[in-house]
């Protein structure tokens, strides 16, 4: 369920809405249909110094055969 961003063009107003296949999405500010959508911007990363969620934790087994904790051949 995609979320999208959305500029009414009759009232102006912006907002967002999660679109399901084939769903008709109107403004709820005044209910009309015409509707530009916007180029939305990705969320901005976590601060370097996090590790990403799916790296192997030091204190578990290996997490892979070519898992970096391993001894280079």
């Amino acid at each position: 369920m995609p979320l999208y961003e959305y500029t009414c063009c009759k009232c102006e107003h912006s907002f967002e809405a999660l679109v399901f296949n084939g769903e008709d999405v109107e403004c709820p500010e005044c209910h009309g249909h015409r509707l530009e959508k916007q180029w939305s911007v990705p969320a901005q990363p976590r601060a370097e110094s996090e590790g990403l969620p799916m790296s192997c934790n030091p204190n578990l087994p290996p997490c892979s055969p070519s898992c970096c904790r391993l001894p280079q051949e």
